[in-house]
């Protein structure tokens, strides 16, 4: 229970902030905005607050603002609608939910920084037969104090400096043992892995495993805002090249692409870790969900800014009916992909359970 209302809450906050967004610079143009709701669905909570009415819905996967005029059918004329406003404000009030998700996203990465997250310390747990550590003398419970003179206090920060070493270069580790620090170097051989997205990657390795013993990274408030800047960055990048990947079909959508389910189960993971696990999942949730809806579908605030853009060309909006269509098509689309991510997501997380079910 205690992780379903976790989820809820994930989910409402991501809402809230992106359906906020649009909200706002309505509010701001000039738009009149007939509805702010949070899910979809049957009304369960209403109220209404001068011409804008707040509803929280039985479906809690997403949510919308209804804003006057937003559809060709609807539209009258009347300067507080949405098809009254030049095609640059429509623009702003599209974009901006995406933009606050893109922001919030950072904001937590920027808190995961500063408060600190669980990292294993330098303590060697085992040893990799085959590789420069075992053959340089390394043992169990040595402490790596500094790499090549660089002190390290993670295994995280001497993880990231090993594996850019080429094959055949040699480090210099210097080792606390039984109170005494010894200097020892090591060679470095070369192993070729799957990164994020599939693609191999060839890393340098020393051949040893990390201890149980954990330590706590945690950076200053500069330093931690520039890495919040980094690594939402970092997950952008990534996150377009899985997509772009996934449409040359050198990755599967099926082992990439997870639903509310999916979530779900990630969630119950990082409530078990910690705060700092959610404020980590909230934080890749929000970019993702600013990313997807940036994507030129129909439906999408990607889509409607893709035929914004076609309309600013053409000097002129589309037809009543193409509306129609596009609209038509992008829920199609969108059902579809629900269905599918669902599937895949019972699949993957109990596809041997059912398996055995109907096996016995």
């Amino acid at each position: 229970m205690a992780t379903l209302l976790l989820f809820l809450f994930i989910l409402g906050v991501l809402i809230i902030v992106h359906e906020f967004g649009h909200f706002i610079v309505a509010k701001r143009t000039g738009v009149l905005v007939e509805k702010f709701s949070i899910g979809f669905g049957p009304v369960i909570l209403r109220r209404k607050k001068k011409d804008t009415e707040y509803c929280i819905s039985a479906i809690p996967l997403g949510g919308y603002v209804k804003l006057a005029g937003d559809s060709l059918q609807e539209y009258t004329g009347k300067p507080n609608q949405y098809y009254a406003q030049a095609p640059g404000k429509r623009f702003h009030i599209i974009f901006f939910g995406p933009l606050l998700n893109y922001i919030l996203g950072f904001l937590f990465f920027w808190l995961v920084f500063f408060i600190g997250y669980p990292s294993f310390t330098t303590k060697v747990g085992g040893l990799i037969d085959g590789f420069g550590a075992k053959e340089a003398g390394i043992k169990a419970g040595d402490m790596i104090a500094a790499i090549d003179g660089k002190k390290v206090s993670s295994w995280e920060e001497m993880q990231k400096i090993i594996q850019a070493k080429k094959k055949e270069e040699e480090v210099r580790l210097s080792v606390i043992r039984d109170s005494s620090e010894l200097l020892v170097s090591v060679t470095i051989k070369e192993k070729e892995f799957p990164d994020q997205i599939g693609r191999m990657q060839s890393v340098g390795l020393i051949g040893i495993e990390p201890s149980e013993d954990l330590t706590k990274v945690r950076y200053g408030f500069t330093d931690s805002f520039l890495l919040g800047l980094r690594k939402t960055w970092d997950l952008t990048v990534i996150t377009y090249q899985a997509f772009l990947r996934m449409l040359t079909g050198k990755l599967s959508m099926r082992e990439t692409v997870t639903g509310p389910l999916g979530i779900f189960y990630i969630t119950s993971k990082a409530a078990s870790v910690g705060l700092v696990a959610v404020l980590h999942l909230m934080a890749v949730l929000s970019i993702s969900l600013a990313i997807f809806n940036l994507m030129p579908f129909p439906v999408l605030d990607g889509g409607h800014i893709f035929f914004l853009l076609i309309e600013k060309l053409r000097g002129k909006p589309f037809g009543v009916r193409t509306e129609q269509l596009v609209s038509q098509v992008g829920f199609t689309l969108i059902i579809c992909l629900a269905l599918f991510v669902t599937y895949n997501d019972i699949l993957r997380l109990f596809g041997d359970k059912i398996q055995n079910f109907f096996v016995k």
